[in-house]
């Protein structure tokens, strides 16, 4: 089995991540006790993890530690920081990384947003699946997931799932060139 690349994220009916002021509360209108939506059984294969600064910034205002720092994971940031435990504050290109730990052995790597480095890795045909859960509400404002300009790139729909909640999960596998 190769190495995956692989983004697991959320996003509202008209494609945004986040609404204005990078505002995530439309998530709650899927919480559910007990439902974790996959995501448990995604993260069992994968040993890292990559996000971009603002994500993190907002994941640790959220809990007191950071939730993969068990695992290899990656801050892609433009301010350098001391690396804590396995997190690494990381000040390249995020393309040249994703190519870097695909050769290496491992599980799958998680893409854990935002758009800035969703649409980074797109532009250069670096993902190789996409997890899509679409949450039942229309935003009309806020950060896109997806930004033009990126290449055309077919896929191929691996599977949907419907929850109670309203929540649907499409899963993508991306055609390579």
């Amino acid at each position: 089995m190769s190495r995956k690349t692989i983004v697991f994220i959320a996003a509202s009916l008209d494609g945004f991540i986040a609404g204005p002021n990078d505002n995530l509360s439309f998530l709650d209108l899927v919480a559910k006790e007990g439902e974790d939506y996959g995501y448990a059984a995604f993260m069992s294969g994968v040993d890292t993890v990559i996000l971009g600064r603002k994500t993190y910034d907002w994941v640790m205002k959220q809990v007191p530690v950071f939730p993969h720092a068990d695992r290899e994971s990656y801050v892609i940031t433009r301010t350098a920081k001391p690396t804590l435990g396995k997190t690494v504050f990381y000040t390249g290109n995020p393309v040249t990384l994703v190519k870097e730990l695909a050769q290496k052995e491992g599980k799958n790597i998680f893409i854990d947003g935002g758009a800035e480095l969703v649409n980074s890795l797109l532009k250069e045909q670096q993902v190789d699946e996409i997890y899509l859960s679409l949450i039942p509400v229309i935003l009309g404002n806020g950060v896109r997931l997806f930004h033009t300009g990126n290449p055309m790139q077919t896929s191929t729909l691996a599977s949907v799932k419907q929850f109670s909640t309203g929540l649907v999960q499409l899963h993508y596998v991306l055609a390579k060139p």
